[in-house]
């Protein structure tokens, strides 16, 4: 697994696993093979993302596409979308570095953490700043290791999707 630190001040979320963990984190599923991301939004809770190359059957494909909607993960797909390829420093994009030999059109299906009952440190820290109480907004901490099993499930979806598209 490959990861990234940004600059992101955590000091004003307090303790929690986000002290300790990177900002990005792009891995190869094993069991698909499919390129997976984990990306901290704003909020200061995960996005993640699984990619799917040019021949797979829902490459291309908006995130609420009816071929698209029998895919189940946290809080729903709200992503989908071409690596972003603009001015941004790679831990700031939803984008992967490819393995040496890897295509690069990647499509990625994503979801966030960042729901009701979702806790999100960042966004928590900044309504405490202005009086108003963090648990209102969430009460659970998705972890990158939550993020990580949630990729792993999708994958899995997509990778029967390919499979049954192939059949």
């Amino acid at each position: 697994m490959q990861t990234w630190t940004t600059e992101a001040d955590k000091a004003a979320w307090g303790e929690g696993p986000w002290v300790d963990e990177p900002d990005k984190a792009q891995w190869v599923d094993q069991a698909t093979g499919l390129t997976c991301l984990a990306k901290r939004g704003t909020s200061g809770s995960w996005c993640g993302y699984v990619g799917v190359h040019a021949d797979h059957p829902l490459h291309g494909l908006d995130y609420d596409s009816d071929a698209v909607g029998h895919l189940e993960v946290h809080g729903g797909l709200t992503y989908a979308d071409g690596c972003q390829e603009d001015e941004r420093p790679i831990e700031h994009r939803v984008c992967h570095i490819p393995a040496p030999g890897e295509p690069d059109d990647v499509w990625w299906f994503g979801f966030d953490c960042a729901h009701y009952m979702d806790y999100s440190p960042a966004m928590a820290a900044r309504m405490a700043a202005v009086g108003v109480p963090h648990y209102r907004y969430g009460e659970e901490y998705r972890t990158l290791a939550y993020v990580q099993a949630e990729c792993a499930d999708l994958a899995k979806q997509l990778a029967d999707a390919a499979a049954r598209d192939a059949s």
